[in-house]
């Protein structure tokens, strides 16, 4: 994070660090998950105080508290890679549909002058 609170660029630009878009979460098999991290870095983002996180349905906030609380029944349900997927899957929509996808766009104007 470039600053203490996390903005839309900060989850922008880690969501980017795994690819152009997560399309292919879903294709990964094996015993390894390689978004684990990627989980884990959402998850404490989203536990940070901030207007941004703020404008995000409390349901991902609420999840990530208490994921990060050690929450028994979320630490079980989110054990499971295909529900940690489908959690980093919405966001990332949500997020592009949000602002994301034109964040990008204008930032892909500006390297291509």
């Amino acid at each position: 994070m470039s600053r203490s609170l996390p903005e839309l660029e900060d989850y922008i630009r880690l969501f980017d660090i795994y690819g152009k878009e997560l399309g292919s979460i879903y294709k990964e098999e094996g015993s390894d998950d390689p978004y684990a991290f990627l989980f884990q870095q959402i998850v404490y983002m989203l536990t940070k105080p901030s207007p941004f996180n703020l404008s995000l349905p409390e349901a991902f906030r609420l999840v990530a508290q208490r994921y990060y609380r050690g929450d028994k029944a979320t630490l079980s349900q989110l054990n499971d890679f295909d529900n940690r997927h489908f959690m980093l899957c919405d966001l990332y929509d949500f997020i592009m549909l949000n602002g994301g996808l034109q964040l990008k766009r204008k930032k892909n104007q500006n390297e291509n002058r």
